[in-house]
C-alpha cells in the first residue's frame, strides 16, 4: 500500500477518535472533516493583506446567501432549489467564499443539542424530497435538522472549492433582525450566550477549513443619544462598548481555534469631540453635533484609539465595514457629484478606508451592493474600483432575490425533475461584480482558497494559481500584476486607471507589497525515504505545528507533510519536534504513528525507541 493510503486510513481513525473525545457542550455534535482534507488553508494577516500557509497573498472575493439568521432557519431558495446545482453554479461564477448570516438563538438550539427546525426547504413543497435528498433521513420522510443541513451545506462548499465564514446577524431569528442595535438582549441572549454559542461553533468547526472565519456581530449600531441601547467604540469596560465585546468575544474564538480570521464590524456613530465635555448618551444638537454618522457597522473612527488587540495577537483580526450606495439611503456625501476623491474626502477615508491605507489590518467589506441604476450604480461601480486597485477583500450582498433595498445576483430560482436548478441571474449586476472576483489576468481562470480544490469548473485551486500562473500572468488584484509586483505585458485592467488629476489624502505607510515566490506544488510524495531533520534545541516532541500542544493537528500536519513536503512545510523546530521515534533518523510514517498513539493516549510519552 502507498504511503498516501497507510496515512490516510491511519489518520481517520486519529481524527474520528481525537473528535469523540474532545469534552463540549451539552448535546455538542462533533465534526470530523474530510480524509483527505489537511486542514492547511487557514489565513492569517501581515498588515493590510491576508496570506496563506505558504506566506502567498489571498484575495477574499464572495458574497452573502442568507437565511440561517431568519425563522426559516436555513438559506433562503432551497425551497426550489438544488444545493448542488446552487453551489456548483455559485463557484463556476468564480465566487470563491461565502457569508452566511446566522442567529445566536440558532446557535444556541445546536448548543444546546435541540436544532431549531427548518422551514425552508423542498420538503415543505416537495414531502417526496426529490430536489435536495440529502436533506431527508433515512425513513425517507424526516427533514434533517437546521444544524445538519448546515453542515451539509458546509461539505458541498468544500466539494466545489469555496470558503465559508458565518455572521451573526442578530440575538433572535427574525427576518428583519438586522434591525436591532445590540449583540445581545433578545431571545434570551445574553453578552456571555453570544460568546458561548461562537466557541462552540468555532471548537466543532476547528478541523475544517471550509469554514474559515466568524463574523462577530452583523451592524451594531444605534445612535449617541439612545445611550446604553447604542453600540459604541471606546476605551470602557461597558457592556454596550462594541469594541469591548468584539475583543473578548475575539480572544475566546482563539483559544479554541487559533487559526480562524476573526471578522469584526464597526459601528454606527462615534464622538466628534465637537464640544469639550460632551459624552455618549447626551442629546443630540442641530449644529455642531457630538455624534458622526455613518452606515451602520460602517464607522471604524474609534479604531485608531482603541483597536482590536486580542491577547492573542491580531494575525487573526479583519476589520469589516458595510458601505452602500444612495438608493438605501441618501447620505449626505452623495449630495454633490462625487467621484471617488469625494467620497475619500467626505466618508470613507476617516471612516473606514484609512485601515487599508495605512496598512494597520486587512479590510473585508462585509456587504456592499444595491440596484443597477443612476447613482447608486456610479457609487458602485466607484466602490468595486477602489476595491480592486487596493486589495480589499468583499462579500456582495446579496445572492438571494428577496433582499428589499438592494436586490440580489439572482432573480429567481427553480427546479425541474430530471433537469435540475435553472438559476436566472441578474445578469448585468452579475457582470458589474463579476470584474471585483479574484481571477487570473490573460485566461479569466477564477482563484479559490482551497490550495487542492478548484473553484468551480472554470476555476483553478490557490496551489495551482502560485505554481502555474502568479509569476506569469497574474492576477486583478492591486488592480493587475504579476506575484513579483510587475504588470503583465499586453494586459489591460479592467478597472479605470486611477484619477490623477486629484490627491489622495496622505497616509502614514504605502501598503504593504509582496515579494515571495511560489512555493506550493502540485506533485505528490510516494516514497517512504525518511526525511532527515537538523538538531534543534528545546525540542517538545509531537508539537509539529509550534502552538504548544500535542493533537491531532500535529498528525494532521506531519501526515501532509510526508505527502507533499513542499505545499505542506514545517519550521526547522517543527520538524525536530515531529521527529518522535527512531533516534534522529528523520520524519516518516513511525512518526506519524507514534505521535498518533500519544493523541490517543495509547502511549504515554515521546519520544519513543
Amino acid at each position: 500500500m502507498k504511503i498516501k493510503k497507510i496515512l490516510a486510513a491511519m489518520l481517520s481513525f486519529a481524527v474520528v477518535a481525537a473528535s469523540a473525545s474532545i469534552s463540549g457542550f451539552t448535546g455538542a455534535t462533533k465534526y470530523a472533516s474530510a480524509l483527505d482534507d489537511c486542514n492547511d488553508d487557514w489565513l492569517h494577516a501581515e498588515g493590510s493583506r491576508l496570506y496563506d500557509m505558504n506566506g502567498n497573498e489571498v484575495w477574499l472575493t464572495g458574497a452573502n446567501w442568507f437565511g440561517f439568521n431568519c425563522s426559516e432557519n436555513c438559506v433562503h431558495y432551497l425551497w426550489s432549489a438544488d444545493v448542488d446545482d446552487v453551489l456548483q453554479e455559485v463557484a463556476d461564477r468564480g465566487i470563491n467564499v461565502i457569508r452566511f448570516p446566522i442567529s445566536s438563538e440558532l446557535l444556541v438550539s445546536w448548543m444546546e443539542g435541540t436544532p431549531n427546525p427548518v422551514s425552508s426547504v423542498s420538503g415543505n413543497a416537495d414531502p417526496a424530497f426529490t430536489i435536495n435528498p440529502d436533506f431527508v433521513l433515512e425513513d425517507g420522510k424526516t427533514l434533517k435538522d437546521s444544524m445538519q443541513i448546515f453542515d451539509i451545506i458546509m461539505q458541498k462548499c468544500k466539494k466545489y472549492g469555496i470558503k465559508a465564514f458565518v455572521d451573526i446577524h442578530s440575538p433572535h431569528s427574525d427576518n428583519s433582525g438586522h434591525n436591532y442595535n445590540l449583540w445581545y438582549g433578545k431571545a434570551g441572549v445574553t453578552t456571555e450566550v453570544w460568546i458561548e454559542t461562537l466557541v462552540w461553533l468555532a471548537e466543532k468547526y476547528k478541523n475544517d477549513d471550509t469554514l474559515i472565519g466568524y463574523d462577530l456581530k452583523n451592524e451594531p449600531h444605534g445612535k449617541g443619544q439612545e445611550g446604553v441601547e447604542a453600540a459604541k467604540w471606546d476605551g470602557s469596560t461597558d457592556e454596550n462598548n462594541w469594541a469591548y465585546a468584539a475583543t473578548k468575544c475575539a480572544e475566546a474564538i482563539l483559544d479554541v481555534n487559533p487559526n480562524a480570521l476573526i471578522f469584526v464590524e464597526g459601528v454606527e456613530q462615534s464622538m466628534s469631540g465637537a464640544m469639550e465635555g460632551d459624552y455618549w448618551g447626551m442629546p443630540d444638537r442641530r449644529d455642531n453635533s457630538p455624534y458622526i454618522g455613518a452606515w451602520w457597522g460602517g464607522n471604524f473612527r474609534g479604531a485608531r484609539e482603541y483597536p482590536i488587540v486580542p491577547k492573542q495577537g491580531t494575525s487573526q483580526i479583519v476589520y469589516s465595514p458595510h458601505d452602500y450606495g444612495p438608493s438605501v439611503y441618501a447620505q449626505t456625501w452623495f449630495d454633490k457629484d462625487f467621484k471617488e476623491q469625494t467620497l475619500l474626502d467626505d466618508y470613507w477615508y476617516d471612516t473606514w478606508a484609512w485601515i487599508n491605507a495605512e496598512d494597520v489590518a486587512p479590510e473585508l467589506i462585509g456587504e456592499w451592493g444595491g440596484h443597477m441604476e443612476g447613482d447608486n450604480l456610479k457609487w458602485m461601480l466607484l466602490l468595486r474600483d477602489y476595491m480592486i486597485k487596493n486589495h480589499i477583500n468583499h462579500t456582495f450582498w446579496c445572492l438571494n432575490t428577496n433582499s428589499g433595498d438592494t436586490g440580489g445576483l439572482w432573480d429567481s430560482l427553480g427546479f425541474q425533475q430530471g433537469e435540475g436548478t435553472t438559476i436566472d441571474w441578474n445578469e448585468p449586476k452579475y457582470e458589474m461584480f463579476e470584474v471585483s472576483l479574484w481571477q487570473t489576468q490573460k485566461t479569466g481562470k477564477y482563484i479559490g482558497l482551497d490550495h487542492q480544490v478548484a473553484l468551480g469548473k472554470n476555476g483553478i485551486s490557490l496551489n495551482d494559481f502560485y505554481a502555474n500562473y502568479a509569476n506569469t500572468e497574474g492576477s486583478n488584484l492591486d488592480g493587475g500584476k504579476t506575484a513579483s509586483g510587475n504588470p503583465v505585458q499586453g494586459v489591460t485592467t479592467t478597472t479605470a486607471p486611477k484619477d490623477t488629476t486629484t490627491t489622495p489624502k496622505v497616509t502614514t505607510t504605502t501598503p504593504k507589497a509582496t515579494t515571495t515566490t511560489p512555493k506550493a506544488t502540485t506533485t505528490t510524495t510516494t516514497t517512504t525515504k525518511p526525511i532527515v531533520t537538523e538538531p534543534v534545541a528545546d525540542i517538545k516532541y509531537g508539537d509539529a505545528n509550534g502552538d504548544g500542544a500535542v493533537d491531532v493537528a500535529d498528525v494532521v500536519l506531519v501526515k501532509c507533510y510526508l505527502i507533499n513536503g513542499e505545499s505542506y512545510s514545517m519550521t526547522k523546530q517543527g520538524a525536530a519536534n515531529a521527529d518522535v521515534q527512531g533516534k534522529s533518523n528523520g520524519i516518516n510514517v513511525q512518526d506519524v504513528i507514534a505521535i498518533q498513539k500519544y493523541v490517543l493516549k495509547l502511549i504515554d510519552e515521546l519520544p519513543v525507541a
